[in-house]
């Protein structure tokens, strides 16, 4: 496994507390990184130490809920409070709503996806960016979804939030180019996650004949990429999308 230059750098990963950001925030506390792990499961940030192994020194778990706006002003105070700094952002909270096509799927619901996963993206973005241009550094990796790119059947909700993130994040890369601070998105296909899990098995099945390699995607290889783009090494592309689909999106 690979480790990046993490040192001396303060990450928030949004929705940190299982799967892709779990698996992300393990490997920035790897590589030598300071790490805020938010999540709405009181649940998992209880059991967050163990499950990490680090101290509170380099470690800060906190219940924010990232569709409410002063939430997440509230969680940023607490992380500049903590580590005095923050350097890179991987936000990565959404969740998936049931499974229905559009004229059947419930209005609440496609509201709560697009709230988390496409207003709460804006809404941390927006509250962190500022901090970011006052140091003149930053990495940002939002998490889509190839849903984003070619829109699943019966996950309207989910694929129009994915499609608005991989739309945030070229327009917030442009808005950034002049600073030292990169923005971009990755595109996993589906993945063993707890919230992918909880879809209808029928259409699992469905997601997962459209990839090429035939399997799903390992955490450890989404945290691989997404690491990468948040180090300083990645010091050229920004508002640009990486592909995590096994194949099944080529563009």
């Amino acid at each position: 496994m690979n480790t990046y230059d993490f040192n001396d750098r303060v990450a928030i990963v949004t929705g940190g507390g299982q799967g892709i950001g779990f698996t992300v925030a393990q490997r920035i506390l790897a590589s030598g990184g300071k790490v805020a792990v938010w999540d709405i499961d009181t649940a998992l940030l209880d059991k967050l130490a163990e499950n990490l192994g680090v101290g509170p020194d380099r470690l800060l778990g906190l219940n924010v809920n990232i569709a409410d706006l002063s939430a997440v002003r509230e969680g940023v105070t607490a992380v500049l409070e903590k580590f005095g700094k923050i350097d890179v952002l991987i936000n990565n909270a959404a969740i998936v709503g049931p499974n229905a096509p559009t004229w059947k799927y419930p209005p609440e619901a496609f509201n709560d996806v697009v709230q988390i996963g496409l207003i709460g993206t804006f809404n941390v973005c927006h509250a962190v960016v500022p901090h970011l241009i006052a140091q003149n550094y930053g990495r940002i990796v939002n998490v889509s979804s190839v849903a984003g790119k070619e829109g699943n059947p019966n996950a309207p909700a989910y694929s129009s939030t994915k499609a608005g993130v991989l739309a945030l994040t070229k327009s917030l890369g442009k808005e950034l180019a002049g600073y030292d601070i990169a923005v971009n998105a990755v595109t996993p296909a589906v993945a063993k996650t707890t919230m992918a899990m909880s879809q209808d098995p029928d259409f699992l099945k469905m997601i997962l004949s459209k990839i090429p390699r035939g399997r799903m995607l390992e955490l450890s290889e989404a945290a691989s990429m997404i690491c990468w783009l948040a180090t300083k090494e990645n010091s050229f592309t920004t508002a640009s999308t990486f592909d995590l689909s096994g194949g099944r999106a080529t563009y």
